[in-house]
């Protein structure tokens, strides 16, 4: 009974220093859209052209939700305390979305509703998403593939931004990586809805 109650005793000082998961960041980031649809505008596949977007795939490095730092041409860190609400690629599908839509005066389906609608699709990877800490830049790097709609040829172009940050820090990562996703979305837009 004795060498019972040591044993329970040595282990809880250890009880304080066990953890089943990283400790959470303060909060989560997100991207803000500088191109939302209208509240309450009715769109109609009939009287404008229709797209499905697709999540694009993305290299490990941008596949979770923590940000990437290119320290050196070869090494990538993570910023510290910087966390995505879910992984870049939805964020960045969700903003393309949105872009087209109020841009590119296009409606954008689900690939379900796409079925019954022949449409254009936007396919493509997410390759940069993260920042430089050489030259102190959040980089966004998307190479898209658009298939029009009634068409089998596939278009690919290459969009990227580059958007100064004041640190390498979870405060600067999400505003200036929000800034330079507005900015290929808004290019992205532009492309897309050309004849």
């Amino acid at each position: 009974m004795k060498s019972k109650c040591l044993l329970i005793a040595a282990a809880l000082p250890l009880a304080g220093c066990i953890s089943f998961g990283a400790k959470p960041p303060p909060s989560l980031m997100t991207l803000e859209t500088t191109a939302a649809p209208a509240v309450g505008a009715q769109q109609n596949s009939a009287a404008a052209r229709s797209i499905t977007i697709q999540v694009p795939s993305t290299p490990a490095a941008i596949a979770a939700t923590r940000v990437p730092v290119q320290t050196t041409a070869t090494t990538i860190a993570y910023v510290k305390d910087a966390q995505w609400a879910e992984p870049p690629a939805r964020l960045f599908a969700r903003l393309l979305a949105d872009t087209v839509t109020a841009r590119g005066n296009m409606v954008v389906l689900s690939t379900v509703q796409s079925i019954a609608d022949p449409s254009a699709t936007l396919a493509g990877e997410l390759r940069g998403f993260g920042l430089d800490a050489s030259s102190r830049q959040a980089i966004v790097i998307y190479d898209a593939a658009l298939t029009r709609a009634g068409k089998d040829t596939v278009e690919k172009r290459r969009f990227e931004a580059r958007v100064p940050v004041d640190a390498i820090d979870a405060t600067s990562a999400g505003p200036a990586l929000s800034r330079a996703a507005n900015q290929v979305a808004g290019e992205v837009a532009a492309w897309v809805s050309a004849n």
